[in-house]
């Protein structure tokens, strides 16, 4: 069992910068994929992005592609999401997951452990 602990939100002007982290507990980190989520305020939770347990492969959504980059040092249980030229419309909350999957993986039914999510907001 994963617990999974976000950390670096908060509020930033358009076109700044943002890195989020998510530190792990468990001894299995290194096997997991692991995705970011995110979700805003009367809409659906949607995918960010992902990287696999092994090779480091990572896929991305359309709106983030080349603004967001997602890495992941295992040997401190630690995947971040690096979020740059944020524009308001990147205002969530976002939220870290882990599979048991080696992934990467797009799908939220994928994933089997959640953080309770840090807020981002990108003001105008």
């Amino acid at each position: 069992q994963a617990q999974l602990v976000e950390s670096g939100g908060g509020l930033v002007q358009a076109g700044g910068s943002l890195r989020l982290s998510c530190a792990a507990s468990g001894r299995s980190f290194s096997t997991y994929g692991m995705g970011w989520f995110r979700q805003a305020p009367g809409k659906e939770r949607e995918f960010v992005a992902a990287i696999s347990a092994f090779l480091g492969r990572t896929i991305y959504a359309d709106s983030v592609e080349g603004r967001f980059t997602i890495s992941r040092t295992n040997a401190k249980n630690t995947v971040y999401l690096q979020m740059n030229s944020l524009k308001p419309e990147d205002t969530a909350v976002y939220y870290c997951a882990a599979s048991v999957r080696s992934g990467p993986l797009r799908s939220g039914r994928d994933y089997n452990y959640w953080g309770q999510g840090t807020q981002v907001t990108v003001s105008s």
